[in-house]
């Protein structure tokens, strides 16, 4: 029985026989990972109303629509001292 002749590089000491990159292709996503990413991590139980990321956005967009219509209310100030009631 003959040993299995060992081909890696002797710099990758850490990377597994049963790890294949031959088949791979270098900078696949690179165009989509510059354009960025926006990643929102939802509370389990907000993520059991939403069922994909298009509902989420429409119920978001609705909200916008409400808060744009909505009068701004002017912030009350609030006085200490001796002359407050």
């Amino acid at each position: 029985m003959k040993k299995a002749v060992n081909s890696r590089p002797p710099g990758d000491a850490e990377m597994l026989p049963e790890y294949d990159f031959s088949k791979g292709v270098r900078g696949k996503y690179a165009k989509r990972f510059s354009q960025g990413t926006n990643i929102i991590v939802l509370a389990p139980d907000v993520s059991e109303v939403f069922s994909d990321s298009e509902s989420v956005n429409q119920a978001l967009r609705g909200l916008i629509r409400i808060a744009c219509r909505a009068p701004r209310r002017q912030a009350r100030i609030r006085r200490t001292g001796p002359h407050t009631k």
